[in-house]
């Protein structure tokens, strides 16, 4: 077995993810929008990572739960999604009320564009049947550092910040 480190092994890539609100919250859960909480993961075929925002939710009367808070999740070099799961406290087992699955390209996407003005991203939420179940609303920022190099901060040509 070859011990050899791979380029992408040395990388490491850090998402800086706000969680803002949940909307068009599925009217089953709309009852228990103080309840929910939000956890992120970092998905590849080995690892994960997660971040959970547990503040106080708030309603503005129309179910809509909203935290802005921010989630620092690992990413690990051969993770290909994150994951966002919108859970119930109060359901038993922790219900899941609506899962996100995005690309990890398409949040280096996202957070690259983000560097000239703040972007709120939308994705849809789906239970585990496939039934929507309401939008998830965040933002995001990618923070990558070469684990082989320097431990000093720099902002490149690409506008992502290397610590």
């Amino acid at each position: 077995m070859d011990s050899k480190p791979r380029p992408h092994d040395s990388l490491k890539r850090t998402l800086d993810l706000t969680v803002l609100s949940v909307e068009d919250l599925h009217p089953n859960w709309r009852h228990a929008a103080q309840s929910l909480y939000v956890v992120v993961r970092a998905d590849s075929i080995a690892s994960y990572a997660t971040g959970t925002a547990t503040v106080e939710t708030t309603s503005d009367g129309s179910g809509n739960p909203s935290w802005n808070e921010k989630l620092e999740v690992d990413v690990p070099a051969q993770a290909r999604s994150v994951t966002l799961t919108v859970k119930c406290r109060n359901a038993p087992s922790m219900k899941d009320v609506g899962i996100a699955r995005i690309a990890i390209a398409e949040l280096l996407s996202a957070a690259a564009a983000a560097e000239q003005n703040l972007q709120i991203l939308s994705y849809g939420l789906r239970d585990w049947e496939g039934r929507r179940s309401g939008v998830i609303k965040f933002n995001v920022r990618v923070r990558e550092r070469d684990m082989l190099s320097s431990s000093s901060g720099n902002v490149v040509g690409n506008g992502l910040m290397y610590d």
